[in-house]
Parts: structure tokens; sequence; C-alpha cells
């Protein structure tokens, strides 16, 4: 049985593949939102302060909060790509790293994970890896920011040319 939420997902997914589409960004917002839907009143606040303290740049709240999230909701994979950020925003790249692993475990086609893990194999100085990381995010979500500049950047530093 396909739950609702996962139709909607693959729909939007569709949408968002369309190299056209115009509204890319409502269908991004979209999918976050489905994202950020645990089905649970208590997780879905600890998703929304542990966000809070991050914008606030407070990341030791937020990993507190984000923690507590993620032993309330192991199955939840935004709370998961939540916390990478926030580890990696507190220079903890080890950490986001495998927080980054659970989230796309949970859910492959994770396009913020995805484009987190580039940014991590790019600062340690993995140019191939970090160059195949944007490339799975630019499968799923062509339209998303940076991904194609990068992608450029990349190349040529790896010495490869785009077909």
């Amino acid at each position: 049985m396909v739950l609702a939420g996962e139709e909607q997902l693959d729909a939007l997914f569709d949408r968002l593949a369309d190299p056209e589409l115009a509204n890319w960004q409502q269908v991004e917002n979209e999918i976050w939102g489905i994202w950020s839907k645990s089905g649970s009143d208590t997780a879905d606040l600890l998703l929304e302060r542990g966000r809070q303290a991050m914008a606030a740049g407070d990341m030791p709240a937020a990993i507190d909060h984000l923690s507590a999230l993620i032993d309330h909701a192991p199955q939840f994979a935004e709370g998961y790509n939540a916390r990478a950020t926030a580890y990696f925003q507190a220079g903890l790249l080890g950490l986001s790293m495998r927080d980054i692993e659970a989230t796309l475990a949970l859910n492959p086609r994770h396009f913020g994970a995805l484009s987190g893990l580039a940014m991590i194999f790019e600062q340690v100085g993995d140019e191939a890896r970090a160059l195949d990381a944007y490339r799975m995010v630019n499968a799923i979500h062509p339209h998303r920011p940076n991904v194609k500049d990068a992608m450029k950047r990349l190349e040529a530093g790896l010495g490869e040319t785009a077909l």
C-alpha cells in the first residue's frame, strides 16, 4: 500500500523533474512541507524549535532539540536532516555526514541532504565525490540553485567537460 503522502511526493517529484517547470519554487516548498510533517505534534514542535534555534545561531540548542526529535521519532528523516544542518553549521562535519547518511537511508530523494553532502565533500577537498553528489541532486531537482554552477566549477577543476 502506498501512502497518500508518498503518492503526492511522487507527483511533485515528477513535476520537479521537468526542466521547463516555471513554478519550481512552489513545488519545492510543497515537498519541504510534506517532509516537515512527522505525524506527531511533539515531533513537529521539536523540529520547529530546532529550526528556530538554528535561525538564531544557537547550534547547541538546535542540536539538543533535534536530538530529542530523533529520540522521539527515529524514522523521521527530516529530524536527521535538520540535525545534519545544525552539525554542519557548528563545524562538526563527521556528525553531519552521519546524519546525512541516516536521512538518505530513510529518504533517498532528499535533495537537501544530498546538497549538504556535496558541500561537505567540497569543503574537505574531495571534489570528485562532491561532483557526484551534485549530479545526484541535479538528477532529482534540476532547478536547485547553485547546483549547475557547482557542477561546472568542479568539472573544470577535475578536467572534465560537460557533454
